[in-house]
C-alpha cells in the first residue's frame, strides 16, 4: 500500500466503489446557463491579463464602490492568492494564518518568500486579543471565514476589530472568501479597507470548480497593476471560455443560490448528526461544507478508511489540526449515508474516538 502524505494523494480520484468525503468539489452542477453560450462560442484568442473587461464590470456590481479596474481574473482562488502574496511579499516579512488553515497557506506564504505565523482559532472562531497581542513583525494576516476546513464563520464584531487595528498598524488584511455565499446563519461580512485584498471564486457558489475562474479584488491600483505584471509573466491570461461561462453563471436569479444553500444546510445536518450519533466530537459548521471531528490517529484512520472501506477523510494534520480528520460533504444524501455506515462498521472494530 502506498503511504498517503498529501492531498494529492486524493484529488481526481473516482470510482463506483469509493465515497470520497476529501476535496471539496460540490456535486451539484452549475447553472444551465453557464452553458447556453457553448453552441455559438468561436473566440479562442489571447485574452485581457487583468481579466474580461464585462465580467470585472459584472464583479464590481457586486461591491460597493468597486470599477473594473479594482479586479484581476485569475486561475482560481488559488492563483489569486498566490499572486496577492507575491504582489505584497517582502524580505523575512510574516503572515499571520489561522490554524487550522487550509493546507495550502503556509506553502504559498514560503513560495512567496515569506514567514508563517499562527493565530489559533478557539473552536473554530478567532481570539482578538491573542491575535492582537502577537502581531510583532506581521505584515499581512490571512483571514478566512466561512473556514476551510473548520466551516465556521467569524463573528462580525471580530472582523471589525481586525479591520481597526489593520490600519492602525499598517497591516494588509487578504480576506479568503470562496465560500461566503455558503453562509448559513447570516448574510456575508464583506471586510472594508485601502489595505484589504479580498479572494473570491466561483468554483464553490456556482460549481464551477474546474473552470478555474477566481478573482482578487483590492482598492489599491499600485496592488491590481504588481498583480498583473506578475501575471503577464507566469500565466498570461485566464481561460477566455471559462470567464465567459463565468459571466453567463452570474445571470441566474438569486434563487438558484438560495435553493443551493438549503441543500448544503441539509446535508450539514446530516452528516453533523451521524458523526455525532457515533460519539465523534465536532462543532456544527456555519458555513462551507466542511466537517472537522477529532479522532485517535488519524493518519491511520485516513489510510484504513480508504484501503479498507473505500472512503476517502483528510488527514487534519494537513490543516495544522494533527487530533482530527476532515471531512467534505460536498455529495449526495445518499453517498453521505454510506459513508457514515463504512465509518461506523470501522469505528465499532477500532478504538479511535476521543
Amino acid at each position: 500500500m502506498q503511504e498517503i502524505t498529501s492531498p494529492s494523494f486524493f484529488i481526481g480520484k473516482d470510482n463506483p466503489d469509493l465515497i470520497s468525503f476529501g476535496s471539496g468539489q460540490p456535486d451539484l452542477p452549475p447553472p444551465d446557463e453557464a452553458f447556453d453560450i457553448l453552441p455559438t462560442y468561436r473566440d479562442f484568442k489571447y485574452g485581457l491579463v487583468q481579466g474580461m473587461l464585462k465580467l470585472r464590470e459584472t464583479l464590481a456590481s457586486q461591491y460597493s464602490g468597486a470599477n473594473a479596474e479594482s479586479f484581476v481574473v485569475t486561475n482560481g482562488a488559488s492563483e489569486a492568492l498566490d499572486l496577492s502574496l507575491r504582489a505584497l511579499a517582502s524580505p523575512k516579512a510574516k503572515v499571520m494564518l489561522p490554524r487550522p488553515y487550509y493546507y495550502s497557506y503556509p506553502f504559498n506564504v514560503r513560495f512567496a518568500g515569506m514567514e508563517s505565523v499562527f493565530y489559533d482559532l478557539e473552536k473554530g472562531k478567532i481570539n482578538f486579543e491573542n491575535l492582537k497581542n502577537n502581531l510583532e513583525g506581521v505584515k499581512i494576516i490571512l483571514i478566512n471565514s466561512p473556514s476551510n476546513p473548520t466551516g465556521t464563520i467569524q463573528d462580525i464584531e471580530t472582523l471589525k476589530k481586525i479591520e481597526k487595528i489593520a490600519k492602525e498598524k499598517n497591516i494588509y488584511i487578504i480576506s479568503d472568501e470562496v465560500y461566503k455565499d455558503l453562509i448559513y446563519e447570516r448574510e456575508n461580512y464583506l471586510i472594508q479597507g485601502e489595505n484589504v485584498l479580498t479572494i473570491n471564486s466561483f468554483s464553490k457558489t456556482y460549481a464551477m470548480c474546474g473552470f478555474r475562474i477566481g478573482y482578487v479584488y483590492a482598492r489599491r491600483k499600485e496592488i491590481i497593476k504588481k498583480i498583473i505584471e506578475l501575471k503577464t509573466h507566469t500565466s498570461m491570461n485566464t481561460n477566455i471560455l471559462g470567464q465567459e461561462m463565468a459571466l453567463a453563471a452570474m445571470r441566474v436569479p438569486t434563487i438558484f443560490l438560495e435553493d443551493q444553500r438549503l441543500i448544503w444546510r441539509k446535508r450539514r445536518d446530516l452528516i453533523y448528526d451521524g458523526l455525532k450519533s457515533l460519539g465523534l466530537d465536532l462543532w456544527n459548521p456555519e458555513g462551507a461544507f466542511y466537517v472537522f471531528p477529532k479522532i485517535k490517529n488519524p493518519q491511520k484512520v485516513m489510510h484504513d478508511l480508504y484501503y479498507k472501506y473505500k472512503l476517502i477523510v483528510y488527514n487534519g494534520a494537513w490543516f495544522g489540526a494533527p487530533e482530527r480528520i476532515r471531512l467534505s460533504y460536498a455529495l449526495s444524501e445518499e453517498k453521505i449515508k454510506e459513508g457514515l455506515k463504512r465509518i461506523k462498521k470501522y469505528l465499532e472494530k477500532e478504538d479511535f474516538k476521543n
